[in-house]
């Protein structure tokens, strides 16, 4: 990824991180959080109540914009890399003698003054991989979901029946759901039919409920969890 794009897609997810809500809406401070549950037809079929000692709606902006920073870091390739003066081809002669020219003193044309010399202090490959202690990772992880729960963001879908693996036929279920921006959709096992259908709609992705983190909700307007999944989510939070 271009440093240009990764710097853009940081400060777009960083402004989301500081408009994000950090409680539920007073009206429902009393109440635990449900996520409606719709058919593949976009009706309303259950509503489904989540864990309130998980989801209470408190979202910490300190630990998700660590783990944005560690996400970003983590796709770095640190692959670049210049050349010191004893890199550079050629300069093994001295340019001319030590004294008597009335120019100042050389001893090679590759000295990193020169045009054509060696750079100072220039990047060299590195890893910039890092990783944050598990329980900031899970806590940053849950404060991204609660943060979609405060903005009224998080639906459910009771099953995503598929006759043939075509985009069309996955289209129709989003646009019955009326869903708009970038989803985010969690499934329990990932089908190949869901995977082939939407790999072609730009705007969706797909994840099983094992392996979507915080940049993968950060990222999306909408999280469109499958029925099923929902119930295994508290799983990711175990110790």
């Amino acid at each position: 990824m271009k440093k240009s794009t990764r710097v853009a897609k940081a400060k777009k997810i960083n402004e989301k991180i500081q408009k994000t809500k950090t409680a539920k809406p007073k009206k429902d401070d009393a109440a635990e959080f449900s996520v409606a549950i719709y058919n593949s037809k976009g009706k309303e079929v259950e509503k489904v109540t989540l864990n309130k000692k998980l989801f209470s709606g408190a979202v910490n902006k300190k630990v998700l914009y660590q783990a944005v920073v560690m996400y970003n870091a983590n796709q770095r390739q640190g692959n670049a890399s210049t050349k010191t003066r004893g890199e550079v081809s050629g300069g093994g002669k001295k340019p001319w003698r030590q004294k008597g020219t009335g120019r100042a003193r050389a001893g090679s044309s590759r000295s990193p003054l020169w045009r054509h010399g060696g750079t100072i202090f220039g990047p060299k490959p590195r890893d910039f991989h890092y990783e944050l202690p598990r329980k900031v990772k899970k806590l940053a992880f849950l404060s991204s979901i609660n943060s979609k729960l405060n903005e009224g963001r998080v639906l459910g879908i009771d099953a995503i029946e598929l006759a043939a693996a075509k985009t069309k036929n996955f289209k129709a279920i989003l646009n019955a759901l009326k869903l708009k921006g970038n989803s985010l959709l969690v499934l329990d096992t990932v089908d190949d039919n869901v995977m082939r259908a939407s790999r072609n709609l730009e705007e969706v992705s797909v994840r099983n409920y094992k392996d979507f983190n915080t940049m993968d909700v950060l990222k999306c307007d909408n999280l469109l969890i499958l029925r099923s999944a929902i119930e295994k989510l508290p799983e990711r939070f175990r110790s």
